[in-house]
């Protein structure tokens, strides 16, 4: 019988329930705040993140996982006869790929997926492989069809304020505050051939209408969505914008499945709060 190690950064935003269903483990991103190092999720929550910056206008560091500790956590399972499939955060966001392929050169057996991707967009891989591991198929095939279905993973969020963004570099002060003053909403979504984040439709309004709005636009925009599964993962918005674009997603009748998820502190530490996605895929 095949044995197979199922395993994530804890990038992927799946949780739960869904997160037991698959099998995976996660290994954490750091977080770095005021000198100390925590795990991401294990000892440190998006919302005390968010505290923080309130507290004293800063932002924490976020960190990779580094390759020895890729080596320690997978060379026990890899001794016991294991091969291990890692889907990792997308090579053009975090370093944790290319230290993770680091590891693999010193673990045979060890197979690295780069996701091209982040949040929730990586968690739709972590259920396709965990799927792929049910049925029998080896790592080699597994890796093979997950790097197939990449192209095939779309995510996007729309972000209600821009404070974070500018704490962390990413807009000016000057931006941020014309942004606010005109009520933009900016859409941000990635690029899952290489991974990179680019600026899309900038709304315009009250987060209520854009985010219908944002749902419709992004469902029109794909021939052949899959019908099973999707994620709406949120950096901690109000319940009521929630239920707004389930909803909506609901009335459509796309999708099988619709998972709520919220975003870890990685992911959320980089928009901030008030922050919704939804993460789908296509044929």
């Amino acid at each position: 019988m095949l044995k197979i190690l199922l395993s994530a950064d804890s990038t992927c935003d799946i949780s739960g329930e869904l997160l037991e269903k698959t099998g995976a483990i996660l290994m954490p991103l750091h977080i770095i705040l005021d000198g100390k190092s925590y795990d991401d999720g294990v000892d440190i929550t998006p919302d005390e993140i968010y505290e923080h910056f309130a507290a004293t206008g800063k932002l924490p560091k976020t960190s990779a996982i580094n390759t020895q500790e890729y080596i320690d956590k997978f060379k026990p399972y890899i001794d016991d006869g294991y091969e291990v499939i890692h889907i990792n955060l997308g090579s053009a966001i975090s370093s944790s790929y290319q230290n993770c392929v680091s590891a693999s050169k010193q673990l045979e057996g060890l197979y690295p997926v780069d996701s091209c991707n982040l949040s929730s967009g990586t968690g739709h891989l972590v259920i396709e492989a965990a799927e792929r591991i049910k049925q029998g198929m080896s790592a080699k095939d597994i890796v093979k069809e997950l790097k197939e279905l990449i192209p095939k993973c779309h995510s996007s969020f729309v972000i209600d304020k821009l404070d974070f963004l500018r704490a962390g570099g990413r807009c000016s002060t000057l931006a941020m505050l014309g942004a606010n003053l005109l009520q933009l909403k900016p859409s941000i979504y990635v690029d899952n051939t290489d991974g990179s984040m680019t600026v899309g439709k900038k709304y315009r309004g009250k987060l209520q209408k854009v985010l219908v709005n944002y749902v419709h636009d992004k469902l029109s925009q794909y021939e052949k969505i899959r019908p099973n599964r999707i994620f709406i993962t949120h950096g901690g918005i109000a319940e009521q914008y929630i239920q707004i674009v389930k909803e909506e997603l609901e009335r459509l009748h796309y999708f099988d499945q619709i998972f709520v998820e919220r975003a870890s502190c990685t992911i959320s530490s980089h928009c901030g709060p008030g922050t919704l996605g939804i993460l789908f895929m296509t044929e």
